[in-house]
């Protein structure tokens, strides 16, 4: 598994390529190749994943029960959100229209490693969603990390 830290300003350019930083292409597996998976946030962002890492995710949406309304439900909604990308000689990616619209992305981007997967953010939108309180941080770690 590859594990994406750090964030890394970026630009997106008129046509919607993103160049991702050298330090995180080195970190793509030899097995993705040129193919990685782009999704829809939960938040106002774009999530870039390896395919190995999708696949993982794929595999538990795919096995829901498809005779449950709501699994159905999740499932349209989960797949409709997904957009292979490759990434070029230039090390950049193609940015679909509709998810750049999505995320509000515009020229300056806020890549955010994830562990296992990047979140792609608008610089102004992303300062919205991190915390700049060490006691927030604080509290959080200690709710989600001690159990």
């Amino acid at each position: 598994m590859s594990l994406f830290t750090g964030e890394y300003e970026c630009k997106m350019d008129a046509k919607g390529r993103l160049t991702l930083p050298a330090k995180v292409k080195s970190k793509l597996p030899e097995v993705t190749g040129n193919q990685l998976v782009l999704s829809l946030g939960l938040e106002p962002c774009l999530v870039l994943y390896t395919q190995v890492e999708h696949r993982k995710i794929v595999s538990r949406v795919s096995s829901m029960n498809e005779f449950s309304e709501e699994s159905r439900k999740l499932q349209r909604n989960f797949f409709r959100r997904i957009s292979d990308v490759e990434l070029d000689n230039a090390g950049r990616i193609l940015v679909p229209k509709t998810m750049a619209k999505y995320a509000s992305l515009d020229k300056d981007i806020i890549l955010v490693g994830m562990g296992n997967r990047m979140e792609l953010w608008n610089a102004s939108v992303y300062e919205e969603y991190i915390i700049n309180d060490n006691k927030e941080f604080s509290k959080l770690a200690q709710k989600h990390l001690t159990e």
